[in-house]
């Protein structure tokens, strides 16, 4: 399923949606950077892609773009229902790990991460 007519790198639609052909990597994901303006070169870097995939990947997005963009809401619909159903289910286990003494020697690592999360959340 493409408009692009090279048969090495197309987009295909596999059991997890519209996928570059020959990897794991979707559209979607390829969306996730496209929406918040990141550059190709940018894309193409972070998922290890060629040039021709990446751009095989955007043509294929611009062409598409009511029905990918329609697809590309739905899956964040589903992820984030995922993320609550789970964050529900392991609350109480989140809970329970949380009150739990770090092991004997990591006391400094933990410290560091403590640090970091403080330093994050200071920032938002």
């Amino acid at each position: 399923m493409t408009s692009i007519s090279n048969e090495q790198t197309a987009i295909i639609r596999t059991e997890r949606g519209l996928t570059i052909a020959g990897t794991r990597i979707t559209i979607y994901d390829i969306m996730d950077y496209v929406t918040a303006q990141y550059p190709p070169k940018f894309i193409r870097g972070l998922f290890d892609l060629t040039e021709e995939q990446i751009n095989v990947a955007l043509a294929y997005i611009e062409e598409n773009r009511a029905t990918v963009e329609a697809e590309y809401q739905m899956v964040l619909k589903e992820a984030e229902e995922l993320r609550l159903y789970y964050e529900e289910k392991n609350r109480d286990l989140i809970a329970r790990i949380a009150t739990q003494l770090p092991k004997p020697g990591t006391e400094a690592a933990w410290e560091k991460l403590r640090a970091a999360k403080a330093k994050r959340e200071a920032k938002a």
